[in-house]
């Protein structure tokens, strides 16, 4: 096993053999939902616990069981904590100065009331071509909730609609890096594989996402959470609740005008336009288009990094929304009351990481893959099947979809297939790396945490509408294989 920085970044050889292997993954998944359902253990510890005990038993060293954990704890809290963070105080200023509400109104003054869920998954379809899906998901949060509290029923029937857009787009559109990484490894058209990914996103969010959605939110009520933004008082709360006003006079209430459409429109596009840079930038260089290294291109890379395009969104936030009518210390106070609620969400979230790190380590996923790349059927279910074990065995959307790629990366350079087929592959990949999103998923305990549902509701309503949408995806592969 090697380590990198301290961390181990290769599974072991396994101790045991496919079957037993698979046994433990499951053995272990049943005990960390007996805990958290049945025991009602807070999901932090359960999650290190199951981790702990499964590292042991699945045979990583003892002296290497701490490096295994902190593993998939650091990448996963690495990637998340820094958004996170960002992201819940750019929407703490969109909701207290009632930014939110603003483009609330707009979107359902064109939509009309109806068809608000619509509007809001529309949206995320186009902000999340060039932004990850726990990005967008964050950033989206308060419009999300501005509009549940409008309109009254289940949460569900306006966030999931955006959060299933935010992941069909993630999984299948280049240039997010799975499509990308997968339509080379396949030696696939990433030109092709973005002009029919992205339609085909389209209509298996509509069908698998939207419509799905809006039947399980009509059947699982889930109230607006209020530990991040709080109860609303008409689109926007008052300013005597984060501490001194805008006078400087401690307990006085000020109200300011809401800031325009176009205001919280350029803030929110803000992130996606400097987001998108690194997408683009990092695939031109892939293909060649762009000379690797380019210093222009690198300084344009840095500021779309995602933590750092969201740190720039904050300060234009806080110039462009905060500083109306207030002091800065008042706007630091209604940043620092942003942090305190999202603690438990990076520690779960971290701790979910750490699961399928260790799950990964402990050569699950190798051991898998290597009993399933010879399967006598067509490549295209192949595809599928493979990506899907995988998926439901450690977690990872990413890793399921590369690894999935290179093990059938052979198979198809052998084979006689044109570049829809190749398209179809990698969709039909995708889809299986979609399906199924559970307890070893760290976009599974976001979701959980972001609106305060159980694990037991989001096994039955997340979950599902995970599964829709991949097996959507996948239906839609297989039309394109047979005309390819």
């Amino acid at each position: 096993m090697s380590s990198q920085g301290g961390y181990l970044v290769e599974a072991i050889d396994p101790a045991y053999g496919t079957t037993t292997l698979l046994l433990i993954a499951a053995g272990a998944v049943a005990l960390l939902l007996f805990l958290i359902i049945r025991v009602k253990l807070h999901a932090f510890i359960a999650l290190v616990l199951v981790s702990v005990l499964t590292a042991l038993v699945a045979g990583i060293p003892v002296t290497d069981v701490p490096d295994a954990l902190s593993f998939g704890f650091s990448n996963t809290l690495g990637s998340v904590a820094l958004l996170v963070g960002f992201g819940v105080m750019i929407g703490r200023l969109l909701e207290i100065t009632g930014g939110a509400q603003v483009l609330a109104d707009t979107l359902i003054g064109r939509f009309g009331e109806k068809r608000a869920p619509l509007a809001l998954g529309v949206a995320a379809l186009l902000f999340g071509f060039p932004i990850f899906f726990d990005a967008g998901l964050v950033v989206f949060l308060p419009i999300i909730m501005t509009v549940a509290r409008r309109f009254g029923g289940s949460l569900l029937l306006y966030a999931f609609p955006a959060a299933g857009a935010f992941a069909a787009m993630h999984a299948l559109v280049p240039p997010h890096p799975g499509p990308v990484a997968a339509a080379e490894l396949l030696g696939a058209n990433i030109g092709l594989t973005l002009l029919v990914g992205a339609p085909v996103a389209v209509l298996a969010w509509y069908v698998g996402a939207f419509l799905v959605s809006q039947a399980i939110g009509r059947r699982v009520h889930v109230d607006v959470p209020t530990t991040l933004f709080g109860e609303m008082n008409g689109g926007r709360e008052a300013d005597d609740d984060t501490g001194s006003g805008a006078s400087g006079s401690a307990g006085t209430a000020t109200r300011t005008a809401a800031p325009s459409f176009a205001t919280v429109l350029g803030v929110l596009l803000l992130p996606f336009v400097l987001i998108s840079f690194n997408t683009v930038l990092t695939t031109l260089q892939t293909a060649g288009v762009i000379e690797e290294g380019a210093t222009w291109a690198e300084y344009l890379k840095l500021i779309g990094n995602t933590s750092v395009a969201l740190l720039i969104t904050v300060i234009v936030a806080t110039l462009v929304l905060g500083l109306r009518g207030r002091s800065m210390v008042t706007v630091s106070d209604i940043l620092d009351k942003a942090l305190g609620p999202i603690c438990a969400i990076i520690l779960i979230t971290g701790a979910g990481g750490m699961f399928g790190g260790v799950l990964r380590l402990s050569g699950i996923g190798g051991a898998l893959s290597g009993s399933l790349s010879n399967l006598g059927i067509s490549l295209i279910l192949q595809a599928f099947i493979i990506s899907t074990l995988l998926r439901v065995a450690q977690g990872s959307a990413t890793v399921a979809l590369t690894t999935t790629a290179g093990l059938l990366s052979a198979a198809v350079g052998a084979s006689d297939l044109g570049s829809l087929q190749l398209t179809a592959l990698v969709l039909a990949i995708a889809a299986g790396a979609t399906v199924l999103s559970h307890v070893n998923d760290s976009g599974f305990w976001l979701v959980s945490r972001f609106f305060e549902m159980d694990v037991k509701t989001t096994l039955k309503t997340w979950t599902v509408m995970e599964t829709t949408l991949g097996l959507s995806v996948f239906v839609l592969s297989l039309g394109l294989w047979a005309v390819g």
